[in-house]
């Protein structure tokens, strides 16, 4: 097979949770320990960090690979979704697995893996992992893709568990108050391994506190102090948050030297070594034109928090979500001085843009429906002057249409 074909095989004989939502979220672990079995459990032949979290968990996940890069370490680099090539997955020193290497594997375990019926995500995640034990990376950033407790990447034994904040998202699935949502997260608290926590939480830092009490485990919650002074190669300034946990996780890792230069030169240069796109990117100028994939109430809240701080004249905002999105609740988030541009993202679960459309318009918000992305975009740059300001956002689906 193509690395083409090999991927129409990929996403079009086993479910996807970010195409087909709640109904391809496998709730067991059983599907990728098995998996890891068979690939003789390349997840016990490399060292790693695992991160969890609502928002900021990708970001973080970046720079801590960046930070390790320029400390000299081999650093593998598992993230999810991917937004215009699913290898951004998985990396070695920000480079892309190759596509003859996707094939290959996929080639090798097409039997188990149909045989067996596997997630795409159990496939993907035993992939990179198989990928990082191939390759003899000196350590491994994982991202968790959903919740933590029974996300398929919770079968390693970390070094450092990190988690990044808690907030309301998938909560079909995770539960619909921030603690049980939390339980769900601290599912990656390992037995006697340390974990961090990003942001304090009153009500959520109690079930961290006991979690970790029961496994025995170092728990540090991240001061503010300490990022103060350094420079973020990712704009926006909600990374602040991100970097907190990030500088308290590097102290916390035992057996690797991350000197004050490494962390000056990771955290400026994290897009560079990382290749991470979507974060606050700039993508048009004269007007400014800027993406970010925020997709849940917490995350877009600081984004827009972000946004107002921007001089412009005139605010344009090209919006698109996915159907399972509290959309009432987050409508009232943004500004009514915006002209907006509602669309929907090619996608399965793209929730349709007069649907969009209604919910806003009936709270006073003024723009108009387009049937792509990329035509709501061009849309707001005809009616954008040089001073003004658009934003695209809203879902990974819609940004991934205009990188």
């Amino acid at each position: 097979m193509i690395y083409k074909e090999t991927l129409d095989w990929m996403f079009a004989q086993l479910p996807m949770y970010q195409n087909k939502g709640k109904s391809a979220f496998n709730s067991k672990l059983d599907g990728i320990t098995s998996f890891a079995k068979h690939l003789n459990d390349p997840h016990t032949q490399f060292k790693s960090i695992h991160v969890a979290g609502t928002n900021g968990k990708g970001s973080s996940s970046h720079l801590l690979a960046s930070v390790l890069q320029e400390a000299g370490y081999k650093v593998g680099l598992y993230t999810s979704p991917h937004l215009k090539d699913f290898r951004e997955r998985i990396r070695i020193n920000g480079q892309k697995v190759s596509e003859n290497w996707v094939v290959r594997f996929i080639q090798e375990n097409k039997p188990f893996l149909s045989a067996k019926k596997l997630s795409f995500f159990e496939m993907t995640v035993g992939m990179a992992f198989s990928y990082f034990a191939d390759e003899m990376v000196d350590i491994a950033i994982i991202e968790v893709g959903l919740g933590g407790r029974l996300d398929s990447t919770n079968i390693i034994e970390p070094e450092v568990s990190l988690i990044t904040n808690i907030g309301f998202d998938h909560t079909d699935i995770l539960g619909d108050t921030l603690t049980k949502i939390a339980r769900e997260k601290a599912g990656i608290i390992k037995n006697k391994v340390p974990v961090v926590i990003s942001e304090f939480n009153k009500e959520t830092s109690v079930i961290f506190k006991n979690v970790a009490k029961e496994k025995g485990s170092e728990i540090i919650f991240a001061e503010e102090s300490e990022f103060s002074k350094y420079k973020i190669g990712l704009l926006g300034a909600y990374q602040k948050k991100n970097v907190k946990g990030v500088l308290a996780t590097l102290k916390t890792l035992r057996g690797f030297e991350v000197n004050e230069t490494s962390i000056i030169n990771g955290l400026k240069n994290v897009v560079e070594n990382t290749q991470l796109m979507g974060r606050w990117q700039q993508i048009g100028t004269d007007p400014k034109i800027i993406c970010d994939t925020a997709h849940n109430k917490e995350g877009i809240s600081i984004v827009l928090e972000q946004l107002q701080k921007q001089k412009f004249e005139r605010l344009h905002i090209v919006i698109g979500f996915v159907k399972d999105k509290d959309i009432d609740n987050i409508s009232t988030l943004f500004p009514k001085n915006a002209t907006y541009y509602f669309c929907s993202p090619k996608n399965f679960r793209g929730l349709d843009e007069k649907v969009l459309f209604k919910v806003f318009s009936d709270k006073g918000y003024m723009g108009n429906v387009y049937n792509s992305v990329n035509k709501a975009l061009i849309a707001a740059k005809k009616q954008a002057d040089a001073n003004d300001f658009i934003y695209v956002g809203g879902s990974n689906f819609v940004v991934a249409e205009v990188l």
